[in-house]
């Protein structure tokens, strides 16, 4: 797989919630780390993920926002 996305983190799939539509997949980057993704129930079935795949979380966002209480 090539992707031009620099932030690309490898990890394990440790749970899945799937909906009718969408399913959100947990995914461990490192120790005590989870990255939570939300996907079409179409795409996860697709990409044939379940508990222990190893995948790629690709994060692509335009902007980061900081706020303090």
């Amino acid at each position: 797989m090539k992707i031009s996305a620099r932030n690309s983190l490898k990890g394990r799939v440790t749970k899945l919630v799937k909906g009718p539509v969408s399913t959100e997949i947990s995914v461990l980057v490192a120790p005590d780390i989870e990255i939570v993704s939300s996907l079409t129930t179409a795409s996860a079935k697709r990409l044939q993920l379940k508990k222990g795949s190893k995948v790629h979380a690709i994060i692509k966002a335009s902007s980061v926002m900081i706020a303090t209480d």
